[in-house]
């Protein structure tokens, strides 16, 4: 909702100071057109050019961020913390037992009660390579941190990947807006002959070329880049927090300071409360007494 709100903020601002100031819409709708073409077609074309397909679906797909938001939400940071105090109390219980939920989560007991997680297919495999590896008894903790926090970081960059190529584009777009300008004014001067009031609205299309790719670079472009990213850094506190619980758990914590590290650890407006969170926890303990 915030995200539309700000695109019609952007254009009632933009276009309606400018019909205040005693603009005429007329010149600007008749060349829009024309202008999008080339300066829509050729910023498309390059990012087809700069982009795999993969690339490309996962781009389109994030631009959704914009209007949606993150992922995960209070209560899933709350569920991801009861998922991993489960994991990591029957891994101290019974070492043996836990492999069965490890080896075939969307099997396990366990995980099918925390549906929304199990369809996250990164933070399912973060979590079973990490406890297979606390199962192979690691003689160093740091070693498996360390290796989380690669993962992560190759993880981070990828996912990061269509917010540079969003800005990718819109760094472009005032460039190509030149183009088109410099096209419409290669038209105008075939037109040199012509009286002043009719080249007066041919210089006025040639420079919606600039206008238009400025306006989308700045008032679009950009800030949907900006928007998927601050969106995907905030989505990988989730796999931050998994993480610092089961680093935690590998340097043998009790169980409940491990997912209390996890609580710390979670974005402020995310973060479960400590009552929140115990009254969860209480719920799972008698059921499974």
């Amino acid at each position: 909702m915030v995200g539309i709100i700000g695109i019609i903020t952007i254009f009632v601002m933009v276009f309606g100071g400018y019909l205040a100031a005693g603009g005429k819409m007329g010149i600007i709708l008749k060349s829009l057109p024309f202008e999008f073409i080339m300066i829509g077609g050729a910023g498309l074309g390059a990012f087809l050019i700069s982009n795999d397909m993969p690339a490309i679906k996962k781009t389109v797909k994030d631009v959704g961020k914009v209007f949606k938001g993150p992922k995960w939400k209070h209560e899933d940071y709350r569920d991801l913390l009861c998922l991993l105090f489960e994991l990591v109390r029957l891994a101290r219980q019974n070492p043996v037992a836990i492999e069965e939920h490890i080896e075939a989560p969307n099997d396990s007991a366990i995980f099918l009660n925390y549906p929304k997680i199990l369809t996250d297919s990164e933070a399912i495999a973060l979590i079973c390579d990490t406890m297979r590896s606390a199962s192979m008894n690691y003689d160093d903790p740091h070693q498996v941190e360390e290796v989380l926090e690669k993962r992560m970081e190759a993880n981070a960059h990828h996912a990061l990947h269509s917010s540079h190529a969003l800005q990718t584009l819109a760094d472009g777009l005032p460039a190509l807006g030149i183009v088109a300008a410099v096209l419409g004014i290669i038209k105008t001067m075939g037109s040199i002959d012509q009286p002043p009031e009719i080249l007066g609205k041919l210089i006025g299309g040639a420079l919606v070329g600039t206008f238009l790719g400025v306006f989308l670079a700045y008032g679009l472009v950009g800030p949907f880049a900006a928007k998927v990213k601050d969106v995907t850094e905030e989505e990988a506190h989730f796999y931050k927090l998994i993480r610092e619980v089961l680093v935690a758990n590998l340097h043998n914590h009790a169980t409940n300071i491990c997912i209390e590290v996890g609580r710390q650890n979670t974005p402020s407006h995310c973060r479960p409360s400590y009552a929140d969170l115990e009254e969860a926890l209480k719920s799972i303990k008698q059921g499974a007494a």
